[in-house]
This record gives C-alpha cells, sequence and structure tokens, in this order.
C-alpha cells in the first residue's frame, strides 16, 4: 500500500510517501518500506535566537510551509500530476470549498493555498494518510492533523493516528543502504528479534519501552525532569553556545578528546567532576536537571578567578557528554536484563550522536553478546536522516497500526461539519503516552 505521512510536531514540517508491504514466508512476515517521496523544512534558524522552539511562532511556519511541502513530497514520488481541462465540476468545487471552510475558518492562508491544490492537481494514488497525533506542540500538532483531515476529506481515503515516539521506535525499520543495485528496498525488510527495548532519547523525551510486538509496549523508566536533549541545549546556554546546543557540544568534546588542547595549560588538565545522576538506583528512571545544575555551579565557581575559555569548555563539554552516557548506558542495561531483551533500538535526536552510539555499540559488544553473555543483543539504530524528527517514521509507525486494524475509516461528506468529540483520537495530544 502507499500512505502519505504528516509530521508537525514541533519545529519540522515533513511529508512522506511510502510503499509498504510485508515480505517473507508466513511464519517470518517481515514490514519492508520504500520512501517513494520525502520533504521537510526545518525552523531551526527561526527559532534560534529564542534558545528553543517557541509555539506560536512554529505553528505560523507549519501553516505557510504545508501545502508547499505537501507539493514537493508528491513531485518527487511522481504523484503532483495536474487536472486536464474539463475536469473541474461545481460539484467538486463546492464540496471543496465547504471542506475548507469548516475546518480552516481562520486559516485564510493554509485554506487559500489548498484550494488552489485541489483544484489545479489530480487526487494521487495514495491508499491511506497518517499523522502525529502527538505527543507534541499541540499548536503545532493541529496543523498536521487539519491537513491530514482535509486530504482525507477530499481524497476520501482513511486516516490513522500516530504516536510520535512510536515513530522513533519503528525508523529503525527502514535503511536504504540495505538496498542492492538500486533494487527495492521492498524486497529487503527486517525481522526484529522479541521482546526489544526501545531508548528514545530526544530534545523533549528520555525514555525506555519494552517493546513485546509492534503495537504492544511497556513503559520501564523515565526522566522525572529534564530530557537529555534538553540537558545538552541548557548546558550549551551555560557556556555560551547558541541553540541547538547538542551538536555544538559533541563537537567541542570531541575536539578536546581528540587532544587539541592537550598542550593548553587551563582546565583541559584540571578535571571537572560531575555527577552521574540516579545511576546507582536500581530502576529504569533517569534525571538530568541536577547535572545541568552542577554544571552551571561549576562554571560559576571557575570563572570566579579566570575567564572560560574554548579549552575549558572543550574538556567540560567532554565530562558533561561522558556523564549523560555513563547514565543512559547504565540505566539501558538495567532494562535490558530486567526484560530479557533480544534487541535494542534506539531512536530520537540524540541517537545521532556519535560518542552516544559509539558507546553503546561497545558496550553491547563486551556484555550482551554469546561470546561474553547468555543474553544475546542485536542494536538497531536509525539511519542519521531518520534520527531527528520525521514523517518517514509517521508512515512507518502508521503502516503498522493500519495493519493491526487502528485507522479511521475515510472521513465521509456527512462528518463535514463533525464536532471535536466525534473522533477523539485526531485531537492534538501534547502529553499523549505511548501505550
Amino acid at each position: 500500500m502507499k500512505i502519505l505521512s504528516i509530521e508537525t510536531s514541533c519545529d519540522e514540517t515533513a511529508i512522506s510517501i511510502l510503499a509498504a508491504d510485508f515480505v517473507g514466508e508466513n511464519t517470518s512476515k517481515k514490514p519492508a518500506f520504500k520512501i517513494l517521496g520525502n520533504a521537510l523544512h526545518s525552523q531551526i534558524e527561526t527559532h534560534a535566537d529564542f534558545g528553543g522552539v517557541f509555539p506560536t511562532l512554529a505553528k505560523r511556519e507549519h501553516i505557510k510551509n504545508f501545502t508547499p511541502i505537501l507539493m514537493s513530497a508528491l513531485k518527487s514520488a511522481e504523484m503532483l500530476i495536474e487536472r486536464t481541462d474539463g475536469q473541474d465540476d461545481g460539484e467538486f468545487s463546492a464540496y471543496i470549498t465547504g471542506a475548507l471552510s469548516s475546518l480552516l475558518d481562520r486559516e485564510q492562508e493554509l485554506r487559500n493555498q489548498l484550494q488552489e491544490f485541489f483544484t489545479k492537481y489530480e487526487k494521487p494514488e495514495i491508499d491511506a494518510i497518517a499523522t502525529t497525533t502527538g505527543p507534541g506542540l499541540e499548536p503545532a500538532l493541529w496543523i498536521g492533523i487539519t491537513g491530514a483531515k482535509i486530504l482525507s476529506f477530499i481524497w476520501q481515503i482513511p486516516i490513522i493516528p500516530v504516536n510520535h515516539m512510536e515513530g522513533h521506535i519503528t525508523s529503525v525499520l527502514i535503511d536504504e543502504e540495505r538496498s542492492d543495485d538500486n533494487q527495492e528496498v521492498l524486497e529487503k525488510g527486517l525481522e526484529i528479534n522479541f521482546p526489544a527495548v526501545a531508548l528514545l532519547i530526544s530534545g523533549g523525551h528520555t525514555e525506555l519501552v519494552q517493546v513485546n510486538s509492534w503495537g504492544d509496549y511497556k513503559l520501564l523508566g523515565q526522566t522525572r525532569d529534564d530530557a537529555v536533549g534538553e540537558a545538552f541545549d541548557k548546558v550549551a546556554r551555560i557556556i555560551g553556545l547558541k541553540y541547538p546546543g547538542g551538536p555544538k557540544i559533541s563537537a567541542l568534546a570531541k575536539r578536546f578528546r581528540d587532544g587539541e588542547f592537550a598542550s593548553q595549560n587551563n582546565s583541559a588538565s584540571i578535571p571537572w567532576d560531575l555527577p552521574r545522576p540516579m545511576i546507582t538506583k536500581r530502576d529504569c528512571d533517569f534525571s538530568f536537571s541536577g547535572l545541568k545544575t552542577s554544571v552551571l555551579y561549576a562554571v560559576r565557581d571557575y570563572t570566579k578567578n579566570t575567564e572560560l575559555h574554548e579549552a575549558d569548555k572543550a574538556s567540560l563539554c567532554a565530562e558533561f557528554e561522558q556523564a549523560v552516557t555513563d547514565v543512559l548506558i547504565s540505566k539501558t542495561r538495567r532494562a535490558l536484563e530486567i526484560s530479557g531483551a533480544r534487541t535494542l533500538i534506539i531512536g530520537g535526536g540524540v541517537s545521532a550522536n556519535t560518542y552516544i552510539k559509539d558507546s553503546f555499540k561497545k558496550m553491547i559488544a563486551s556484555e550482551f553478546t554469546f561470546e561474553n553473555s547468555e543474553q544475546n543483543v542485536t542494536l538497531l539504530l536509525p539511519q542519521k536522516n531518520l534520527s531527528t524528527d520525521n514523517s518517514v517514521m509517521i508512515g512507518i509507525a502508521g503502516f503498522l497500526q493500519y495493519s493491526n486494524g487502528h485507522f479511521i475509516s475515510k472521513l465521509a461528506k456527512e462528518h463535514l461539519a463533525w464536532d471535536q468529540t466525534e473522533f477523539p483520537e485526531l485531537r492534538a495530544k501534547g502529553n499523549l503516552r505511548l501505550e
């Protein structure tokens, strides 16, 4: 089947078209995917001066970018086909106008863009629409959900509500590098050995989830305060690095580990000593607020007598990144042991951190292989462009939800004047849980 997927949970406007199917024998069927079209607009530069994402501004940017991104994704999938002369009819135009007026009564810019789009282009060969309904910023989520409703109305195809965090878990199921000689990835597929543990690390979330099968999840632990990506950004702000801070901290830490500052007489030879919060507690919960505060106090004390030079920042970044990595590995090790998992999935924007990835690879190789343990664990990571927020992962999760019967049949014409109580699963839910 072909799925159009939409992601607007934060500061990326993203739309993709995927071909999805199950491949293999009945006893070992695997989900397999091919990206037919993909378009994304990031708002990082727009929000940089705010030191984080400003929800109202994010919504406004999604409104501006939704239709162009939709057209770009369809064009890359060779599905943007102009309507031929004589196809227009009054009834169809009236239906479009009614749907847009009902669902976008206060968003004239988006309404006008979509009116022109539906009038000019044919319905593509899409079987269903998947959209993120949470968690995330509710004003931003609202744009993607409303866009999905409109497409479902006009094209008369089913709509699939998707949990953003499930998208990060399922993002490991596609890897274009697995295709050989330009063969379709649909011929490949990836078999997951369940149960699995998913470590989800991003700017808004830090969770450990037991995955018994697709759609069957159990929360093992989560952060009690700051998410790990949030801690990276706050520490970056403390030492004068601009948003987003995670990549900048990692770059400075790498320069320190590579010995670039070894000859300088500064804190490169005076080790920082940061705590590893909750590392000794025998649970799977996290806490990063105290670690961030420790950095704040360490910088305050150090700068009483001297300036914080770049070498000082680099050594502090290395210690902070090591502290975060130590905690993540310790808690994940605990989750693997109590769940008996055979697969470890790491997803979310922080999974792109090279040092964290390499540390987990070493941990799995030394502690969870048949050579060293009775519990053999396979580590799966998303390809780099699928670690941050994207619509490809929403399409993957949407296909699995659809296959389990979790979707809303096409929104019929009689639902044109619906109210929000009729389809509660299509509301924006900023704190949506993974269940």
